[in-house]
């Protein structure tokens, strides 16, 4: 199982180290969508911003650009990905491949603190989603910190940490499509009923039924963020 860590194993940020500290700072901007898709990414601004030399800063672009959440063009600096439908497609199915197999890992692999674990993360998520305001609109913070626990909490329990590396990854990528396509979301979808399902059925140890309902949630997103996405673009929103 894939321990999660504890509070005393983070190190406080003055000791993270700078090249560290510059791409956590950048991922979680353009996850949140602090940065538009396509904007540029010029050095000498992030500097200043984030009060960080140009060095660990071109660091941390790489390693995002590696990641794909930066696009980098030789000798004309970095942009931000762009976010497309084609884009949301291809990671649903790279998603669906690799949370199944992480999932069924997990149930095959976890322990009684996975269960404690997983069992803690969907009830937090369900009493922030409890004080939600009613409409489509779902951009609360402590929503989306608490969803991300839960989601990595059921992978949790898989004996591959390289898998769960991969797992990370792909829900920031899905999470970015969400944060954006969130601002022009036409429809209310509460996804409190969806986790307690796949809840119950990986506590029983039922991995087919569990995948099952996984999929569907995954592909309920993708359908959501498509909706979203070629709204945008009817309204000349988005290239």
């Amino acid at each position: 199982m894939i321990k999660s860590s504890s509070s005393s194993d983070v190190l406080v940020e003055s000791e993270v180290p700078l090249a560290e500290r510059a791409y956590r700072r950048l991922r979680q901007a353009i996850v949140r969508c602090e940065f538009q898709p396509g904007q540029r990414l010029r050095v000498d601004e992030l500097s200043k911003q984030y009060a960080l030399s140009s060095s660990p800063l071109r660091e941390a672009l790489s390693r995002l650009s590696e990641q794909g959440f930066v696009r980098a063009f030789e000798n004309r600096g970095f942009r931000v990905a762009p976010l497309t439908v084609a884009g949301v497609a291809d990671l649903t199915r790279v998603r669906l491949l690799v949370e199944s197999e992480a999932l069924r890992d997990a149930i095959a692999c976890g322990d009684d603190q996975w269960e404690s674990r997983l069992v803690g993360a969907a009830h937090a998520l369900a009493l922030v989603e409890q004080r939600l305001p009613e409409g489509p609109l779902i951009l609360s913070e402590a929503w989306t910190a608490a969803h991300r626990e839960f989601h990595l909490a059921m992978y949790g329990g898989t004996s591959s940490p390289m898998l769960m590396d991969l797992v990370s990854s792909l829900f920031d990528s899905a999470e970015r499509y969400r944060q954006f396509s969130a601002r022009h979301r036409k429809v209310e979808r509460r996804k409190n009923s969806e986790h307690k399902k796949l809840v119950t059925a990986a506590l029983e140890r039922d991995a087919e039924q569990a995948v099952g309902l996984l999929r569907q949630h995954i592909s309920m997103t993708e359908r959501n963020v498509t909706a979203a996405l070629l709204s945008m673009q009817a309204q000349g929103l988005l290239q």
